[in-house]
């Protein structure tokens, strides 16, 4: 119970947030909701079954309604219009506080169909995103592959045109959502141009002739994760999502809009991870008295609270420029590589606070070390981040 009221306590206060002015009267009032939502629906613990419980995972948040966020269009089951990348964070940043798993399950339907959201004819919007916002249908986003993961002009993966239809052959790797999704968004060579400019984008349904699971891979963090197989794989001219050759150009502009909710789900389990510890340090007991009376133990989490803090700016201004329409691509690479990093350190921090204990499977210090480590990775590792950051600043100050 004391555990309890004093985690609760520190959630509280980390929604002082909601008052920066970044956001909006309905901003703060989807954060406060999917709070009090999340708290009664959103289990902390996960089962040995993970495939099964993204998917009840996925069904409850459709349910919901907070999937609607995730997809673009009202006409189409979307909350608005156009992605609101603000909303996107928030909602985020509250799923990973209370469940790595739920985080995941919410943003891969938004990523899965992001690029069906942005470019996809009227047809497919039709078809497709309906059933993802309520949570009926899973989506997947297929681009790495392996040898081709930051570098996507390295792809190999080829898509030819034959009569009305375009034959897929090649793989696709580390595809969150790989073996329960219902459709995959997959980006393979098209050859109208050399590099990048030559890729296009295509919906192939799980079930289709000649796409396979090839191998179900396990990681530190459990969820749902596969390399993909496609040989032979015909799917109709129809599935093709936006312009042929344009495939990489909607590959980007859909990490644009979840390249910054990366961050904000990092957020969400760097604010966990201070609530765990500042727990810990209230209530463990040592030397006649308890941790959080040692100036060492007061200086870590000063830190960590300054880490969380920084980190929030660069992914709140982010989020906020982009629905401005302004350019984000500098500063969605600021606040990945900030939040994901700051995070990792404010969990190791939380970890050493809790000694013995933090290194005991599914403890909560435990499981956010675990889950943590891939967000440093996907979506662009953090050194791919430094890159585009210094890129950027070269082209302003004229140098590239």
């Amino acid at each position: 119970m004391v555990h309890e009221t004093l985690v609760a306590a520190a959630d509280r206060a980390e929604l002082r947030h909601l008052e920066w002015p970044f956001f909006e009267p309905r901003h703060r009032s989807l954060a406060q909701a999917l709070e009090a939502w999340a708290g009664a629906h959103v289990p902390h613990a996960h089962g040995a079954d993970v495939d099964a419980e993204c998917k009840a995972l996925v069904a409850s948040l459709g349910k919901g309604g907070w999937l609607a966020h995730a997809v673009g269009g009202q006409a189409h089951g979307g909350a608005a219009e156009v992605i609101d990348t603000r909303a996107i964070c928030l909602l985020r940043e509250t799923l990973a506080r209370h469940s790595g798993l739920a985080d995941f399950a919410f943003a891969m339907q938004g990523l899965g169909s992001g690029a069906i959201s942005l470019a996809g004819s009227a047809e497919q919007k039709a078809r497709y995103l309906p059933p993802v916002a309520r949570g009926e249908s899973i989506a997947a986003f297929a681009l790495s592959e392996p040898d081709a993961g930051s570098d996507v002009a390295a792809m190999t993966c080829a898509a030819r045109a034959e009569g009305d239809s375009y034959v897929l052959d090649g793989e696709k790797t580390w595809i969150s959502n790989g073996g329960i999704a219902d459709f995959y968004v997959v980006f393979a060579r098209t050859g109208e141009a050399a590099g990048s400019r030559g890729i296009s984008a295509f919906i192939v349904d799980a079930g289709t002739p000649g796409f396979e699971i090839a191998e179900r891979i396990d990681v530190i963090a459990p969820h749902p994760l596969a390399r993909l197989r496609f040989a032979s794989c015909r799917v109709g001219a129809g599935q093709r999502v936006g312009a042929a050759g344009e495939g990489f150009k909607v590959a980007m502009r859909t990490l644009d809009v979840f390249r910054t909710s990366v961050a904000a789900a990092a957020l969400g389990f760097a604010r966990r991870a201070l609530a765990e510890a500042l727990q810990r340090a209230m209530t463990r007991r040592m030397f006649s008295g308890v941790l959080a009376d040692f100036q060492l133990t007061q200086a870590k989490l000063a830190q960590m609270a300054t880490t969380i803090d920084s980190a929030a700016l660069l992914t709140y201004r982010a989020a906020w420029q982009r629905d401005q329409g302004r350019p984000v691509t500098r500063e969605a690479a600021m606040a990945k590589m900030v939040a994901t990093e700051g995070a990792q350190q404010v969990i190791d921090g939380a970890v050493q606070m809790f000694g013995g204990l933090g290194v005991v499977s599914e403890v909560p210090v435990e499981r956010l070390y675990r889950e943590i480590r891939a967000l440093r990775i996907y979506e662009g590792a953090t050194e791919v981040q430094q890159l585009i950051i210094a890129r950027e600043l070269l082209r302003d100050a004229g140098g590239r």
